[in-house]
C-alpha cells in the first residue's frame, strides 16, 4: 500500500458538507438545548433543591386545570387541536424555509435585525395561536359539562390547587412529612 506524498494528488473527502438546513436546525436544537438548561438552572437556584417536588406528567404540562380534566375531556380536546392544527398548519417545506432565513439573515452582514425578528415573531405567534386554540378548546369543553360535571371538575381542580400549595409550603419549611 502506497500513500500518496505529492501535494497535487487529490485526497478523498473526509466528510461531506452539512447542508445549510441542517446546520440551521443543529442551531436551533442547540438554542432550545440552551434555553431548557437555563430554565432548569433559575428554577434550582431561585426554588432550591427541587428534589423532593412531584414529577409532572407529559399530560400536566398544561397546569393544573388540564390534569383536573377527565381522561376522556383531555383526549377529545387533544384530538380537536390536531385537527384543528393541521387545517393551518405551514408545511415541513414552509417551516424549514423560515428557520433558514433565520440562519442566511444570522450570517448576514450586515446585520438585519429587523428581519430576525420579524420571522422569530411569526414562529411564536404560530405558538401563541396554537395555545389560545387550546384555551378555547378547553373552555368550550367547560361550557358542555354538566353542573355535576363542573363540579366533580372544580373537585379535581381544588385538589390540584391544594396538594401544589401543601408541597410548595413543606419544601419552605423544610418538612419532609
Amino acid at each position: 500500500m502506497t500513500f500518496p506524498t505529492d501535494p497535487q494528488t487529490p485526497q478523498p473527502a473526509t466528510r461531506a458538507p452539512l447542508r445549510g438546513w441542517i446546520k440551521g436546525l443543529l442551531f436551533v436544537s442547540l438554542a432550545l438545548n440552551v434555553a431548557v438548561a437555563g430554565l432548569a438552572i433559575g428554577a434550582v437556584l431561585r426554588h432550591g433543591d427541587m428534589s423532593d417536588h412531584r414529577r409532572s406528567k407529559a399530560d400536566q404540562f398544561g397546569g393544573p386545570y388540564t390534569s383536573a380534566l377527565t381522561r376522556e375531556d383531555r383526549r377529545a380536546i387533544w384530538r380537536e387541536m390536531r385537527s384543528l392544527h393541521r387545517e393551518g398548519r405551514p408545511s415541513r417545506a414552509e417551516i424549514r424555509a423560515e428557520f433558514e432565513a433565520v440562519v442566511a439573515a444570522l450570517r448576514a452582514e450586515p446585520y438585519d435585525a429587523a428581519q430576525v425578528r420579524a420571522i422569530v415573531g411569526r414562529q411564536f405567534e404560530a405558538g401563541m395561536a396554537r395555545q389560545h386554540m387550546g384555551q378555547a378548546l378547553l373552555l368550550d369543553r367547560i361550557d358542555g359539562m354538566s353542573a355535576a360535571e363542573r363540579a366533580a371538575f372544580a373537585d379535581r381542580l381544588d385538589e390540584r390547587l391544594a396538594s401544589g400549595r401543601e408541597g410548595r409550603t413543606r419544601a419552605r419549611d423544610g418538612s419532609t412529612d
